[in-house]
C-alpha cells in the first residue's frame, strides 16, 4: 500500500500569482500577465471552459484590450457566425408587423471608427473562452482544469494555497505571491475573507433555455438582432440566436421567491412557453439544455485584502443587460495585470496595489447603476424595479463602455470630485482618462497610438523635443530602472511616430506645442504638462514617482 504523503512533506508549488477561476476574467487574467511575462498558474474546478453560450457582448474597450493583446482576429473568427446581429428587438410576439426596435445597429453609421480602432463584437461565452485558454497557455500560462481551491492561508509575504485534482484526487500547495478571486459571484476566497456587499441584492432570476427550431429561422425571417425581448404578458421571454439557423437560446423568467423550482421547468413547460412568447403554436422545438442564473446588483466593499485580490463577479454583480458585468470583468484583470507586473518586477512601489480598488470599485458601482437602469428601458424578463427605479431610455452607452475615469488612483492631475462616468464622452487625454486614439506612421506601417500601450510607460511629446521631455524619459528610464518610452510625434527626421493626414497630436491631446502625455501600460492618461516647462526631467520624475507609489 503507498503511504500518502503528508501535507508537510509535499513539494510546494512556488509562483508569483494564483488565479482562482478559469471562466472569462480568469482567462484574461492570465492572457494580460501572460502577455506581462509574469509567470502565473490558474485553478478551475470545472473540467473545461464553458458550454453553454451565455455573456455574448465584449464592448469597444474589451475589444481594445484583446487587440493590443493580439487576439482580437481569433475572437472575431470564432465570432463569425453572429457577425451580422445587430439589433434589439421588443415586440409581443415574432408574428407580425407588432414591436420596436430599441436600437438598429451598434454603431450607426460608423462614427466609433473616431474614437477607437477596434469596434463591438458578439462572441458567445463558449466561443470566446477556448480563444482565451489557447493564447494563454501558448503564453506559458500554467492552466490546470478540473482542480479546485481547497484552502488559503495569507500572510504578510503571500498566499499559501492547496488545491485537488479532481481528477485524481491529488493535493498540491501553492506558495503564491498574490492571489486573484475570479471565482465567481458566491467566491469562496471573498466569503473566506469575510468582505461584504453594497447594493440593492438579487433584481430577478431566468430560466436559460437552449433548443433547436429549424422553422424559427423562418419566423425571424431578416430581423438579425442580438437579442429580442418578447412581451407576452403570459410568456414573456429574451430569445437570442446562437446560429441564425437551428440553435437558439431563451430566457425565460423564474420566480422562486414564489417557491418555483428549477424542477418544474420541464421540457413541456418550456417548448409551450417558447411557442407562445413567439406566436407560433405549431413551431418545431426540441429541448437542449436549461441552466437557472441570476441577476443582482452588488458590489464589493473592497477588492483587495492584504495579498488577495478580488476581480470579475467576485468583485461585482450587475444586470445581464448590455453585458456590462463581464466587460467590467475582464477591465478589471487588465487593470490589475500591470500593476502586478510593475510590483513584482520592482520598478513600483507595494502602494500602487492600492490603487486596484480605489479606480475599479466606483466604476463597477457607476456601471451597476446603468445596467439596472437598461433593464428596464428594455422590460427584461422577470425584472419589477422598484416604484421610482425606472427611467427613460438610456443614452450615453459609450460613454459607459468607453469613457469611463479614475479620478483617484495611480493618476496625477485627475479631479478627484469628477464623475466616474461622465456625461458626454470625452477623451481628451485628461489624466485619470483613457488615452485617445489616433492613426500613427511608425517606419511605414499604420498603427493607433493605442498600440503603443502594453508593455511599458509612455511618454508621447512634440518631435525636435523642444520640451525636453524625450532626453528626460531617457534619463529617467536608465535612473530608476522602468519600463518607460517616449515617442517624438511629428515630422521630419527626428520623429519616432508620424501622424496621419496631417493630424495635430498635441491638439488631440489637450496640450500645446512642447507639452507631454505619460501614458500607463493600461492605456490610460496617468499625467499631462500642457506645455514645455523649466526642468522636464524633475518634473516627470515626480510624476512618474507619485503614480508608481515607488516614494
Amino acid at each position: 500500500m503507498t503511504r500518502r504523503a503528508h501535507p508537510s512533506e509535499r513539494t510546494v508549488h512556488q509562483v508569483p500569482v494564483l488565479i482562482v477561476g478559469g471562466s472569462l476574467v480568469g482567462l484574461s487574467t492570465s492572457l494580460f500577465l501572460g502577455r506581462l511575462g509574469v509567470r502565473h498558474t490558474l485553478v478551475e474546478r470545472h473540467a473545461a471552459t464553458s458550454v453553454h453560450p451565455r455573456g455574448r457582448g465584449n464592448n469597444v474597450r474589451t475589444m481594445e484590450l484583446f487587440r493590443v493583446s493580439g487576439v482580437e482576429p481569433g475572437i472575431r473568427r470564432a465570432a463569425a457566425t453572429l457577425a451580422d446581429n445587430h439589433g434589439i428587438l421588443q415586440t409581443p410576439t415574432l408574428v407580425g408587423d407588432a414591436g420596436e426596435w430599441l436600437f438598429r445597429e451598434i454603431d450607426p453609421g460608423g462614427g466609433l471608427a473616431r474614437f477607437s480602432p477596434s469596434s463591438w463584437c458578439l462572441c458567445s461565452q463558449n466561443d470566446l473562452e477556448p480563444v482565451l485558454l489557447d493564447h494563454a497557455a501558448r503564453l506559458g500560462g500554467d492552466l490546470r482544469y478540473n482542480t479546485e481551491l481547497l484552502s488559503f492561508d495569507s500572510d504578510s509575504d503571500g498566499v499559501t494555497a492547496v488545491v485537488k485534482s479532481r481528477e485524481t484526487g491529488e493535493h498540491t500547495t501553492i506558495r503564491a505571491d498574490y492571489l486573484v478571486a475570479a471565482d465567481g459571484p458566491r467566491s469562496p476566497v471573498r466569503e473566506q475573507l469575510g468582505i461584504g456587499q453594497s447594493g440593492p441584492g438579487d433584481l430577478f432570476h431566468n430560466i436559460s433555455i437552449t433548443f433547436r427550431s429549424r422553422r424559427l429561422a423562418d419566423v425571424v425571417g431578416e430581423r438579425r438582432f442580438i437579442v429580442c425581448y418578447l412581451t407576452d404578458p403570459d410568456a414573456d421571454g429574451a430569445l437570442l440566436p446562437v446560429d441564425n439557423r437551428e440553435n437558439w437560446v431563451f430566457h425565460a423568467p423564474w420566480h422562486p421567491e414564489r417557491g418555483e423550482t428549477v424542477e418544474e421547468f420541464t421540457d413541456e413547460r418550456c417548448v409551450e412557453h417558447i411557442r407562445r412568447a413567439t406566436g407560433v403554436m405549431d413551431l418545431d422545438v426540441e429541448i437542449t439544455g436549461r441552466a437557472p442564473w441570476h441577476a443582482a446588483q452588488r458590489v464589493a466593499e473592497r477588492y483587495r485584502s492584504g495579498r488577495v485580490f478580488l476581480a470579475g463577479d467576485s468583485a461585482h454583480e450587475m444586470s445581464p443587460t448590455g453585458a456590462f458585468g463581464s466587460n467590467t470583468g475582464i477591465q478589471d484583470a487588465h487593470n490589475l495585470a500591470w500593476k502586478l507586473a510593475a510590483v513584482l518586477g520592482g520598478w513600483a512601489g507595494e502602494g500602487l496595489l492600492d490603487s486596484y480598488d480605489a479606480e475599479r470599485r466606483p466604476v463597477a458601482e457607476a456601471t451597476s447603476a446603468r445596467a439596472a437602469a437598461r433593464s428596464v428601458e428594455h422590460s427584461h424578463p422577470g425584472f419589477a424595479p422598484p416604484p421610482g427605479g425606472g427611467g427613460g431610455p438610456q443614452r450615453g452607452i459609450l460613454d459607459v463602455a468607453l469613457g469611463y475615469r479614475y479620478p483617484r488612483g495611480a493618476v496625477v492631475g485627475a479631479d478627484p470630485a469628477a464623475p466616474v462616468v461622465p456625461e458626454g464622452l470625452d477623451l481628451t487625454a485628461r489624466p485619470g482618462s483613457r488615452a485617445p486614439h489616433m492613426w500613427l506612421r511608425q517606419s511605414g506601417d499604420r498603427k493607433s497610438t493605442l498600440d503603443l500601450y502594453e508593455t511599458s510607460l509612455v511618454l508621447l511629446c512634440d518631435a525636435g523635443d523642444p520640451g525636453g521631455w524625450h532626453r528626460g524619459a531617457a534619463l529617467l528610464a536608465d535612473e530608476l530602472s522602468l519600463p518607460l518610452t517616449s515617442y517624438r510625434i511629428g515630422t521630419g527626421s527626428e520623429a519616432d511616430l508620424t501622424p496621419e493626414d496631417g493630424a495635430d497630436w498635441a491638439a488631440v491631446h489637450g496640450v500645446g506645442h512642447g507639452g507631454a502625455v505619460l501614458v500607463r501600460p493600461d492605456g490610460f492618461v496617468a499625467w499631462r504638462s500642457s506645455g514645455p516647462v523649466q526642468d522636464a526631467t524633475s518634473d516627470l520624475r515626480r510624476a512618474l514617482t507619485t503614480v508608481l507609489s515607488a516614494g
